[in-house]
């Protein structure tokens, strides 16, 4: 486990006062990474531009300094503009949103994200949202590293598996929404406790399929 994760050399501010940052996000409704990550409207967590399907049941390290909220506007299919701040900081102020804008500017949230097993292994993502489902799921990981790092501030990383949820819309029918289900808690170097450690070794990782499937 002592690779999975390379937060500790960036500089980063004192885990101390991480927890009142995270905590903006049950109040409030940026970007690093390399692929943009998203779940797709039938329900399957999809990366980068060819749209390739995450592996089942990989392992995802969440770096609890990558929170960020702000705003987006988008024209047909397209970004016209995006101010994103980490939420340790204020929402940033508006201007005028661009002509094209459909919807004016929208709320968003994100967090970045890294692979640490399967055929993915190292893989670096960006996840941002402004749907509600997916806003929600950032205010949920967001409060459960809030309350680890009042815990036990030595392991801030979730390492999680991508999930989903859905409900039943009366118009629309099923929508599916992303869950970060959390399976371990580890520190900024990658390491576990001594019976996390134990209980990774036991479990051996799922083989690959062969089918990585690239969704339309």
């Amino acid at each position: 486990m002592s690779n999975i994760v390379s937060f500790s050399n960036a500089g980063l501010p004192s885990v101390s006062n991480l927890s009142t940052a995270l905590r903006t996000l049950e109040r409030e409704v940026g970007p690093a990474g390399v692929a943009i990550l998203k779940m797709d409207k039938t329900g399957h967590w999809v990366f980068g531009a060819d749209q390739t399907e995450v592996e089942e049941d990989s392992r995802w390290a969440i770096n609890p300094y990558s929170f960020v909220h702000g705003f987006i506007a988008w024209g047909d299919g397209e970004v016209l503009g995006e101010k994103m701040v980490s939420v340790a900081e204020p929402l940033p102020e508006l201007d005028s949103a661009p002509p094209q804008a459909k919807n004016g500017w929208q709320k968003q949230v994100g967090l970045s994200l890294k692979c640490i097993s399967g055929d993915d292994k190292n893989l670096d993502c960006r996840y941002a949202t402004t749907s509600v489902g997916g806003v929600r799921a950032v205010q949920a990981i967001a409060v459960a590293i809030a309350e680890q790092v009042e815990k036990d501030q030595s392991k801030p990383v979730p390492i999680v598996v991508l999930k989903k949820d859905h409900y039943q819309h009366k118009s629309y029918g099923r929508i599916y929404t992303p869950v970060f289900e959390i399976v371990e808690w580890v520190g900024m170097d990658g390491e576990s406790d001594a019976k996390s450690n134990d209980k990774a070794e036991a479990e051996e990782a799922p083989a690959s399929t062969g089918r990585r499937r690239q969704r339309a």
